[in-house]
């Protein structure tokens, strides 16, 4: 297949080829593709030097899929562009994941929804992936009725500049004043402070994680509340979930549907001190979930810890993952067998 990789410079784009070669996809031309300062630089791809390119030159080279991580304004102007041209596009931004004409995926959830019709597949928030891989059997199972959530974020989802403001205090330096993506210290930090605020004083965050798990479980009637931290964290971002469901349910069954649910490992032994935690996650796929322990303050109420690399589960591993089912399934090109 003709693969576009739109953000080829980018700290996902950076990743989405480390996943790419990783599944073995099926990859007969590669084309790198990035904004116009980044035009003419070079990607090292399987031993091969590829040239980044611009949009209109990409479009211009016919890709059968196009994976976006390049924000959400140029998603916008030029992912219906790509898809003009027979292309389909998976696009990590959050440009059209609230569009009801878009598909909102996590593979092992809803691919099933997928058609030759979806030629812009919207890829979810990284928070919202993980959490929604390891909820959906529970829903499916006991009814979810509220969930309340605490997230703790790693810098990197933030991008290359917040790797820089990182990293330059680390070593001593004093960022304010500079062009930081975060108003304030990230080193030895915690920022409850992701994305922008809304008018009802949440962040955009952390409605993002409201809207899109209504979206992915086909349920609107769910209630839920977030708050969204950035802290000073390798590896993925972590989530602490309060679920109240509607029916009864047993610890030992939710162990039980989460150890069978694809995509994730349960990793609760207390005795041994065995829970998840972004050190362990940190280049992995997989979404890890522990501490997993009834709530005894309401009926029918359970907490879960889960852990996931943001770049990868929550990016790159998924919208490739998505690429492979379209692609396995006779949905786009020619079937393939990818793992």
């Amino acid at each position: 297949m003709k693969v576009a990789v739109v953000g080829a410079t980018g700290l996902v784009g950076g990743v989405m080829f480390q996943v790419l070669k990783e599944h073995n996809f099926p990859i007969s031309e590669l084309i790198p593709v990035a904004s116009a300062r980044s035009v003419g630089k070079k990607i090292d791809y399987e031993g091969k030097e590829y040239t980044v390119v611009g949009m209109q030159d990409a479009i211009d080279m016919r890709p059968d899929v196009a994976i976006f991580s390049a924000g959400g304004g140029t998603s916008k102007e030029w992912a219906p562009k790509f898809a003009e041209v027979g292309c389909v596009v998976v696009d990590n931004s959050s440009a059209w994941r609230m569009d009801p004409t878009k598909k909102l995926v996590v593979p092992e959830v809803n691919a099933d929804q997928l058609t030759k019709d979806d030629l812009i597949i919207a890829n979810p928030n990284c928070s919202t992936i993980q959490m929604v891989l390891s909820l959906a059997p529970l829903h499916k199972a006991f009814g979810i009725k509220r969930l309340v959530i605490s997230t703790y974020q790693s810098f990197t989802g933030t991008g290359v500049p917040a790797v820089n403001q990182y990293e330059a205090e680390k070593r001593g330096e004093d960022t304010a004043g500079t062009d930081r993506p975060y108003h304030y210290p990230i080193f030895e930090n915690c920022i409850p402070h992701c994305d922008v605020f809304l008018d009802n004083d949440y962040t955009k965050e952390e409605m993002k994680l409201v809207h899109e798990t209504r979206k992915i479980l086909g349920d609107d009637s769910i209630a839920i509340t977030a708050t969204a931290v950035r802290v000073p964290v390798h590896g993925g971002h972590s989530e602490s979930v309060n679920v109240e469901f509607e029916r009864p349910f047993t610890v030992e069954k939710v162990r039980e549907l989460l150890a069978a649910t694809p995509g994730v490992v349960v990793q609760d032994d207390v005795a041994n001190n065995l829970y998840p935690m972004p050190l362990l996650a940190k280049h992995r796929d997989e979404v890890f979930v522990g501490r997993i322990r009834r709530d005894e303050s309401i009926e029918n109420g359970l907490n879960l810890w889960i852990v996931a690399d943001n770049l990868r589960k929550g990016a790159a591993t998924n919208a490739v993952q998505i690429a492979t089912y379209l692609a396995e399934n006779n949905l786009i090109g020619s079937a393939v067998s990818a793992s």
